[in-house]
């Protein structure tokens, strides 16, 4: 088995599926609530979570988060899209590399997350996508790494359910196409559609903050039912009263089937 599978083997560990948890806001937001003191911030991330997602320049800040055995896997996200931007009402995609697959390799990097955004409306700005998105899954064959591919559309918050869905219909296959190992992305009215047309791993991401706890769990339940192998969750796995607790009824929920109501149940989970 290589390097490569190794990983994988470990992020699914004994088959189940995966949870992630995203901290790598601060790459486009700066600080934001929860995440202000990340050092404080990763001290509330269950070990029983698979993978951390994280900005280059965090990790050598985080080391403690990933040093023990059993410890989430650090992921690192590479390239920089002004998509991302939405308090400087950006919305053009404009990609660049932030860190070189080698650098991420270097500083201890596990997996890797390449983003992508099409459908611009700039055949230009398109194809520049494709070509960092491309560079970096390529670089990371090379090194035998995993990558998580991620789509994300311009005007996320302003498409319609229809729009939505065909994007990241449409747009996860590419991402596999282009040869990444797994995908993160947003739930669509018809998730299953999408992750049955993909030959790779989906993990459906939180999203905005949902007002209740039970209500994140739930679409993690559901995203799960429709196919995804796991989840990736900011700041629905952050921004709550009781993170570490949050965490571990979400694991409960994706590795292990329970409903969203046992798990506020059993975790007594308070909003």
């Amino acid at each position: 088995m290589n390097g490569k599978d190794l990983k994988l083997e470990k992020l699914f560990s004994k088959g189940e599926n995966a949870v992630i948890v995203a901290i790598d806001h601060g790459m486009f937001d700066g600080p934001i609530p929860g995440m202000i003191n990340l050092k404080e911030t990763a001290k509330l991330i269950n070990p029983c979570v698979d993978g951390v997602l994280l900005s280059p320049g965090m990790l050598k800040h985080l080391r403690p988060t990933f040093n023990f055995k059993g410890a989430p896997m650090p992921i690192l996200r590479l390239n920089w899209s002004s998509v991302y931007c939405f308090h400087w009402n950006y919305n053009n995609a404009y990609t660049v590399v932030a860190q070189t697959v080698e650098q991420a390799v270097a500083n201890g990097a596990e997996i890797i997350l390449a983003s992508l955004t099409l459908q611009t409306g700039s055949e230009e700005t398109d194809t520049r996508n494709v070509e960092v998105y491309s560079k970096l899954v390529n670089e990371a064959a090379k090194y035998g790494i995993p990558v998580i591919g991620e789509y994300f559309p311009t005007h996320s918050d302003k498409l319609t359910k229809e729009q939505m869905h065909e994007q990241v219909y449409t747009s996860c296959r590419i991402l596999s196409e282009l040869g990444c190992d797994m995908i993160k992305t947003f739930n669509t009215y018809d998730f299953q559609k999408v992750t049955e047309s993909c030959p790779v791993p989906i993990f459906g991401l939180g999203a905005d903050k949902t007002p209740l706890q039970v209500q994140a769990l739930q679409l993690a339940v559901e995203e799960i039912r429709d196919g995804a192998r796991g989840v990736v969750f900011g700041r629905n796995a952050i921004q709550v009263k009781n993170p570490f607790d949050f965490q571990a009824a979400l694991c409960d929920v994706v590795k292990k089937g329970m409903s969203a109501e046992e798990a506020v149940a059993k975790y007594k989970l308070v909003d």
